[in-house]
């Protein structure tokens, strides 16, 4: 195992990875640790970061899924039943970590079950620079947020297109590394200016998403006047 990194190490191999990636965005790709099985996963991995991956998300496969697809669904189902373990998941992690950052996705009961500093604790030992919990809310997160900080992880909240200015704002201030939105937008920046600069992000999305609705709303109209309709003859 790799020594536990400096505090706020994690949010700086993300920054660097984000800025020295030579490209308008980085590249972050989805793995299932675990799937088709530990040592394939971490082939694929190997494959991601070999093809100019800047980063890899990386996550732990759980028996009830409340964020994911059916395709990582299915993955998920299929490195459970491989005999995929948070354990086995973090050895994933560790082999990859020498190479790109990881950034762990996983859900609030695996983090509960296993202790919330052990597992941040866990995390940096392994080599992961973030974590992701989907269904950890703002309010929720305050336990972790020290356990991350502690361990020099980048806890990194979700927020949605639809999230309120307000609320995106709060979010933001608390975030590391960067936001994970519906649209798998990221951005990277100072603590200070992290929420302003995606709040700019967030409001171009918006404005596209009503752009294409308006759109879509006059594809749908008649390219040529509705018949007429005739009275026939009367009797």
């Amino acid at each position: 195992m790799t020594t536990v990194g400096a505090q706020n190490a994690g949010v700086e191999r993300i920054a660097a990875a984000f800025a020295g990636s030579g490209k308008r965005a980085a590249l972050m790709p989805y793995l299932m640790g675990g799937f088709p099985d530990l040592p394939g996963s971490l082939r694929i991995g190997e494959a991601y970061a070999d093809g100019g991956a800047d980063l890899v998300e990386l996550g732990v496969p759980f028996s009830d899924p409340l964020a994911d697809g059916p395709v990582i669904q299915a993955a998920g189902s299929r490195a459970l039943a491989a005999g995929a373990t948070v354990a086995g998941v973090l050895t994933v992690a560790e082999g990859l970590a020498a190479r790109l950052p990881v950034v762990l996705m996983c859900y609030t009961n695996l983090v509960l079950a296993r202790g919330v500093e052990r597992f941040c604790t866990d995390l940096a030992a392994a080599g992961c620079s973030g974590l992701i919990v989907p269904d950890l809310p703002l309010e929720e997160a305050g336990d972790t947020r020290a356990a991350c900080e502690a361990a020099g992880v980048a806890l990194v909240p979700l927020v949605a297109p639809t999230t309120p200015d307000d609320r995106l704002t709060a979010i933001g201030a608390k975030a590391r590394g960067f936001l994970y939105t519906v649209s798998v937008t990221g951005t990277t920046g100072e603590r200070e200016t992290l929420s302003d600069t995606f709040a700019a992000v967030v409001g171009r999305a918006r404005r596209t998403r009503r752009s294409r609705s308006r759109w879509a709303s006059g594809s749908r109209r008649r390219s040529t006047p509705p018949r007429r309709r005739t009275r026939g003859p009367t009797a």
